[in-house]
């Protein structure tokens, strides 16, 4: 009866952890907590990812030292930026409770603004 209980309960707390399947863009104020505690605990990530992109695009020397600064740059911002949305999650600033940065998570692939169609 006890194991039982446990596994229900257990499942009980993996779903409640589990995202939709069809969540808002934003997330609401849950998902404004889930951005902020994971941008402030994986924005060191962004060194090593800056250091990458620039060796690909630069070469090795420059990804070493260009790279590095622009990760030290960007790990600040979005450890920052997480920090104020752990921080800030129940209230709706930025409005809808928009992502603070663009891409909102480390992994997300940046999108490059489209060009206006005006004729």
């Amino acid at each position: 009866m006890r194991i039982a209980r446990r596994v229900v309960m257990g499942l009980i707390a993996f779903s409640m952890w589990c995202p939709p399947a069809h969540a808002a863009p934003s997330g609401g104020a849950f998902g404004k907590l889930g951005r902020g505690v994971i941008n402030t605990f994986t924005g060191w990530v962004e060194i090593p990812k800056r250091i990458y992109e620039t060796s690909e695009a630069q070469g090795a020397a420059s990804g070493w030292t260009w790279g590095l600064l622009r990760g030290v740059g960007y790990g600040f911002v979005r450890t920052a930026a997480g920090l104020y949305e752990l921080f800030t999650f129940p209230f709706p600033a930025p409005p809808d409770y928009a992502p603070v940065m663009d891409p909102p998570y480390i992994f997300s692939t940046e999108q490059p603004p489209q060009p206006s169609r005006g004729y």
